[in-house]
């Protein structure tokens, strides 16, 4: 496609237009259009689309699952482009409570199996557990924080090729 062309279409997006709407309407990959709207995009739009740090997206998980917030109030308040995006943090958190429910699962059935070792080994492993999980939230944490302050990648992102 011509400068023109592309620069027509991004223009598109930023007047409101859905993504999806342009990718049917011109036959675009969505790849390219996500290449098209970072190189292309006026500062005002760039500046408008930063992504959501790990705290916030846990903060607007709570809020929502507490009832203090709805889903098209945390949209709003959130600055996110759709209810989707809402719809998948809420989606990957549950995923994330499934998989510690599991672990948990699995442990509690150990510790039926595993009478045969002492109360204080189990103890002594609970907290073992406890601090590799707290130190796991914190080195979580302050990658986080990291990635916000400096605005650099620090996690590999999947798909990525290895070298």
């Amino acid at each position: 496609m011509n400068k023109k062309a592309i620069l027509e279409i991004v223009r598109a997006v930023e007047r409101g237009a859905t993504r999806r709407e342009v990718i049917d309407r011109y036959g675009v990959p969505k790849a390219t259009l996500s290449l098209w709207m970072q190189e292309h995009g006026s500062p005002a739009y760039l500046a408008s689309i930063k992504p959501m740090s790990a705290s916030d997206r846990r903060s607007m998980v709570r809020a929502i699952e507490a009832g203090r917030m709805t889903m098209a109030e945390a949209k709003v308040f959130y600055k996110l482009p759709s209810l989707t995006v809402v719809k998948g943090c809420l989606r990957q958190c549950e995923r994330e409570k499934a998989e510690l429910h599991r672990i948990a699962t699995l442990m509690d059935k150990n510790e039926a199996r595993s009478e045969a070792i002492s109360s204080e080994d189990v103890k002594a492993l609970k907290k073992a557990l406890e601090e590799a999980e707290l130190k796991i939230k914190a080195l979580n944490t302050l990658i986080d924080i990291a990635e916000d302050q400096f605005k650099i990648a620090i996690r590999k992102k999947p798909g990525a090729k290895q070298s």
